[in-house]
C-alpha cells in the first residue's frame, strides 16, 4: 500500500514513519532501525541513508504498513509541509472520549 506524498530533497532531514500492522498505531523508525511509538525517539536520516532506511522499511510490510518519509529537523522534531498532519499523528486523535462516552 502506498500513498502519493511530496518528494523531499536529498539533503532534507527525513524520518521514516508507518502504521504498525497489528495495532494500527503510528510508528517511527529509530536510529537502530527498530520501530517506536515514542516521538522523542524519531531518527533523522539524510541522502542515501534515508533512501536505504525507507527501502528497509518497505521490506517489513508485514510488521508495518505504508512506510514513507516525513520532514523533520536534524534532531528528529516534526516539521515541514505536512506539519499539522504529522503532529496529529504524533500526539494522537484530535478528540478525546470522556468517561460517559
Amino acid at each position: 500500500m502506498t500513498s502519493v506524498r511530496p518528494k523531499l530533497k536529498p539533503d532534507t532531514p527525513k524520518a521514516v514513519t508507518a502504521w504498525e500492522t497489528a495495532t494500527g498505531q503510528n510508528v517511527w523508525m529509530t536510529a537502530n532501525g527498530s520501530w517506536t511509538q515514542d516521538v522523542s525517539q524519531i531518527a533523522a536520516f539524510i541522502g542515501d541513508e534515508a533512501e536505504a532506511r525507507l527501502a528497509e522499511a518497505m521490506t517489513q510490510e508485514g510488521a508495518v504498513t505504508d512506510p514513507y518519509f516525513m520532514e523533520v529537523t536534524e534532531m528528529g522534531e516534526i516539521t515541514g509541509r505536512e506539519t499539522l498532519r504529522e503532529t496529529i499523528r504524533a500526539k494522537g486523535p484530535t478528540v478525546s472520549y470522556g468517561e460517559g462516552a
